[in-house]
């Protein structure tokens, strides 16, 4: 038996191992299992609803700036700068739309990837940009509204610069390796 089979077996066990040894603790500490999962299930519900108005507000906002065409003036306007520095136009909607809507950004990135191959440069950019960025507007919108939190400004300015740094890292790093 190999270590690549041990590590199968383990891998397949682990998580039910963990929530039963999880729910052995709370059961020898006393805690009401279910009645503690249900009440936790009530406050995600009502988690979930408090969420609706910023979710619906955030999807309105992707939609209006797809379909008004703001990206792709954004786009040809930037394209010939960018140009110089190795950064090809193909890739500037996945950046735009990175930190905005994951979903969004997986339908870019699938478009690249039929368009121009999952090993051509623009592939592997694309695909080092989404496991390098976040999708920081759904994620302050989520997080931040869940909780209740309204003044987003520094954190909205991190996040957005830790964007700005893995787009461009992605970008350099594949012309350097792949380019």
């Amino acid at each position: 038996m190999n270590i690549f089979s041990v590590l199968n077996i383990i891998s397949i066990y682990i998580v039910p191992c963990l929530i039963l040894l999880a729910l052995l603790f709370a059961y020898f500490r006393g805690v009401k299992v279910f009645e503690t999962f249900v009440e936790g299930a009530k406050e995600g519900f009502g988690m979930s609803v408090r969420l609706i108005p910023f979710l619906v507000g955030m999807m309105v906002a992707i939609g209006l700036f797809r379909d008004s065409g703001a990206m792709e003036l954004i786009t040809g306007a930037i394209a010939p700068i960018l140009s110089w520095f190795g950064i090809p136009s193909e890739i500037l909607p996945l950046a735009f739309m990175r930190p905005v809507s994951g979903s969004s950004a997986l339908a870019i990135t699938a478009e690249i990837m039929n368009s121009h191959g999952p090993d051509s440069l623009l592939g592997r950019m694309a695909s080092t940009m989404q496991g390098s960025t976040d999708t920081t507007l759904f994620v302050l919108t989520v997080y931040f509204g869940a909780v209740g939190i309204k003044k987003t400004r520094y954190a909205l300015t991190v996040g957005l610069l830790a964007d700005l740094a893995g787009i461009l890292a992605a970008i350099f790093i594949c012309n350097m390796v792949f380019g």
